[in-house]
């Protein structure tokens, strides 16, 4: 791996991205996730990068490099260091671990993983909405169908009386 410290790590576990901040001598600092259910608190970890990949795959991905000038190595290195052992509020949408090490590097807490899975339910939610109007619509079309029907019956016999 030809990770500098400082550089963001992305782990794959499946369903979502575990983030970890490189700092050098193959460890990184992390947010680990709450260990129960319920628990809104987080611990800051620093460990052997191979402890926190645990086979997964996974890669250097300075996702922001484009949008944002990273933050000097050697301070969001320190900075990543010092808050080793800390608990810190954690939750899955406002505050995770890619928050974390993004806020490390860039000076801004930011999640794509979060970003996207808003746009998603977003647009799932438009086509549901959209289903849903469109069955309104076309029952209320019917309905109207069968009234009209109903109309004419009631026309053709009056003129056959």
């Amino acid at each position: 791996m030809d990770a500098q410290p400082g550089d963001l790590i992305e782990i794959f576990r499946g369903v979502y991205q575990h983030w970890a901040l490189y700092i050098g001598g193959s460890e990184v600092v992390h947010l680990t996730s709450p260990a129960a259910l319920g628990n809104l608190v987080g611990t800051v970890r620093r460990q052997k990068i191979g402890e926190v990949v645990d086979g997964d795959p996974f890669q250097i991905n300075n996702l922001w490099d484009h949008r944002w000038r990273p933050r000097d190595r050697a301070v969001v290195v320190m900075e990543a260091c010092s808050m080793e052992d800390e608990e810190l509020l954690y939750n899955t949408v406002t505050f995770n671990c890619e928050h974390f090490v993004t806020a490390l590097r860039y000076g801004r807490p930011e999640s794509r993983q979060v970003t996207t899975a808003t746009t998603i339910a977003g647009a799932t939610l438009v086509g549901v909405g959209l289903v849903a109007l469109g069955a309104a619509l076309f029952g209320a079309m019917r309905e109207e169908d069968e009234e009209d029907g109903k109309r004419q019956r009631r026309r053709h016999r009056r003129r056959r009386q």
